[in-house]
């Protein structure tokens, strides 16, 4: 047993030796209580929130380190750490956090059922977030909890829901529903995405997508076919942006299976995949709870991975086929890997990444010990990415 702690430290030392090269920048931070959501808000904030089944999970607005701020490296800053800007407590667990655009509210959801909670982030002077209201939904009550998105195009909306068959618009400030899909299918859902102020694109837990056109609220929503894998893999997915000019049609979007299948998808044909490769993952199938594919919004063909240990993939897209080959990864980030035992006494799995809206190569990474991760990985010589 001593024997394999001493090979663990060593391994650790040699990655941390290591990520002096391997690193532009590399912040470090402990929460008080694991997140599994990392969401940008309004002045380039971030929240995070805790998920634990006792009560009392705090949700915070964070304010960012100076060098995460800056459009470009600044080099040495003696502000290196996230400030605390204002918090809250939620009775319930925090699955999901999404801003409201253009307003101070944001909307979460989480187990028991799959109503939504409204919170207001307080004036500059305040640093409180409180519980504004609840968006119940009609038999909610033993449904998974919901999965949401927000825009503000026409009105500021929320697009929610745990099944096919139970997806609605709700607008934000009077809790009107705006739009119930039409569907008989009770499919559990995944993930779901405004692809614009018109279009919604949902992806259920089997892998199969779904679009659907608001102008158009009385045509069925119907599932695409799943992937080709083995039955039994829960999937998520990513959407990304398409070249700037061009329509949302273009979108392409990953799916991820829990067995390490990605495929991407344009919506304009569902039905087809682009590209099919197997991630490199340790263990295909262990399970499906941190899942997580996400586009880098300022680094062209590039996504990135997690969810299957401690850490996270970061994948150049732009030559993949549908031959169903291995992909090689472009960077491994393994920090999370390194931190030491969990609360549970098992290795830290990473429960949520993000991109920087801005910074190419820059993303967050939290995991299952409370450890929060900023890093912009070093584009090596000769190579993209």
């Amino acid at each position: 047993m001593e024997a394999v702690g001493a090979e663990a430290e060593e391994e650790a030392d040699e990655w941390l030796l290591q990520s002096l090269c391997l690193y532009t920048d590399l912040h470090a931070f402990e929460l008080q209580a694991p997140t599994r959501l990392i969401e940008w808000a309004r002045g380039n904030r971030v929240c995070v929130a805790g998920y634990g089944q006792s009560g009392r999970n705090e949700i915070l607005l964070l304010l960012p380190p100076p060098t995460l701020q800056a459009k470009e490296t600044q080099g040495l800053c003696p502000e290196r750490d996230f400030k605390v800007e204002c918090g809250g407590f939620s009775s319930r667990p925090v699955y999901s956090l999404k801003h409201v655009p253009d307003t101070s509210l944001l909307v979460t959801s989480g187990p028991p059922d799959s109503s939504l909670q409204l919170w207001q982030v307080s004036a500059e002077d305040s640093d409180v977030i409180k519980a504004v209201s609840a968006i119940p939904t009609e038999n909610g009550t033993g449904q998974p909890w919901a999965k949401i998105a927000t825009i503000s195009a026409k009105a500021p909306w929320v697009l929610h829901g745990s099944r096919l068959n139970s997806v609605r618009i709700t607008e934000v400030e009077s809790r009107k529903n705006v739009y119930t899909a039409a569907s008989r299918n009770s499919e559990e859902l995944s993930g779901l995405a405004f692809l614009d102020c018109d279009t919604l694109l949902l992806c259920c837990a089997k892998g199969q997508l779904c679009l659907a056109d608001l102008r158009q609220p009385r045509s069925p929503v119907e599932a695409a076919s799943v992937p080709s894998a083995p039955r039994g893999e829960r999937w998520c997915m990513g959407v990304g942006r398409g070249p700037q000019g061009c329509d949302s049609s273009s979108q392409p979007v990953a799916r991820l299976s829990s067995g390490g299948l990605l495929t991407l998808t344009d919506v304009r044909k569902t039905s087809e995949p682009l590209a099919s490769v197997k991630c490199r993952v340790p263990s295909p199938g262990s399970g499906a709870e941190f899942l997580c594919v996400s586009w880098a919004p300022a680094l062209e063909g590039c996504l990135a991975v997690s969810g299957f240990d401690g850490t996270v993939h970061v994948y150049d897209a732009r030559s993949w086929d549908s031959s169903g080959r291995e992909a090689e990864p472009i960077f491994i980030h393994k920090g999370h890997a390194f931190g030491g035992a969990g609360s549970s006494g098992d290795p830290p799995l990473v429960t949520a990444h993000t991109w920087h809206p801005q910074k190419p190569r820059t993303l967050l990474s939290a995991a299952s010990d409370g450890s929060l991760h900023v890093w912009d990985w070093v584009q090596p010589c000769g190579k993209r990415g």
